[in-house]
C-alpha cells in the first residue's frame, strides 16, 4: 500500500469515526468468503457499517479524532479487525452473539458505547443487554403513560360514581325537608310563649 493509500484509507476511517457514538472492533478471522458476505449483509439490514481495516491504519485514524480518547481500545488491535458503526448500541453485540449461535467467530475485541469502553469478549453479553435508546424511551414513556392511565380510568369512571353518590344522597334530601316543616312549627310554638 502506497503513502497516498493509506491517507485515503486512513481519512475514509476517519469519516466513519467522526460522529460515531457506537464502534465496536470485532475479529471476523477464520470466517469463509461465504459466512463474511453473510455476516456483512446481516450487518446491513440491521443499519450498522462493517469495514475491514488494518490495525495501524485503525490506530491513526482514532488518535487523529478530536473528543474521543481511543486509546484504550489499541491494545486490542491485534490479528483481522472489523471495525462496526451503528446508531443502537446494542445492535453490533446483538448480531455478533447470533451469529455466533452457528460459528465461532465473530469475537468482540473492543468497543466505545454510550462514552465507555469496553474491551476483550467477555463483554459482548453485557453490550448485548444494554438497552437502545429507542427502548429507554419507550420504558419511559411506559411508566409516565401508567400515572395518566390510572387518572383517565378514574375520569372515564367518575360519572358512575357521581350518579351513585347522588342517589344515596337523594332520599337523605328528601328526608330533611319533611324535618324542618315541624322544626319551624316548633320555633313558632315556643316564640309567642316568649313573649
Amino acid at each position: 500500500m502506497t503513502k497516498d493509500q493509506k491517507v485515503v484509507a486512513i481519512q475514509e476511517i476517519k469519516d466513519l469515526l467522526q460522529d460515531a457514538k457506537v464502534v465496536y472492533v470485532a475479529d471476523l478471522e477464520g470466517l469463509n468468503a461465504g459466512k463474511s458476505s453473510d455476516f456483512r449483509r446481516q450487518a446491513f439490514k440491521q443499519n450498522i457499517k462493517v469495514k475491514v481495516v488494518k490495525n495501524t491504519l485503525l490506530q491513526k485514524a482514532m488518535e487523529q479524532i478530536e473528543g474521543v480518547d481511543y486509546s484504550e481500545m489499541f491494545p486490542s488491535f491485534k490479528g483481522n479487525s472489523a471495525l462496526m458503526i451503528a446508531e443502537t448500541a446494542n445492535a453490533p453485540a446483538k448480531l455478533i452473539q447470533g451469529f455466533r449461535k452457528k460459528e465461532e467467530k465473530p469475537a468482540l475485541k473492543s468497543a466505545f458505547v454510550q462514552e465507555t469502553f469496553y474491551v476483550g469478549d467477555n463483554n459482548l453479553d453485557m453490550l448485548a443487554n444494554i438497552k437502545s435508546r429507542e427502548e429507554m424511551i419507550g420504558e419511559i414513556i411506559g411508566l409516565l403513560q401508567s400515572p395518566i392511565q390510572r387518572v383517565v380510568s378514574a375520569l372515564q369512571n367518575k360519572p358512575e360514581t357521581v350518579e351513585a353518590k347522588a342517589e344515596e344522597a337523594a332520599p337523605a334530601v328528601e328526608e330533611s325537608p319533611a324535618e324542618a316543616p315541624e322544626a319551624a312549627a316548633e320555633s313558632t310554638d315556643e316564640t309567642p310563649a316568649a313573649e
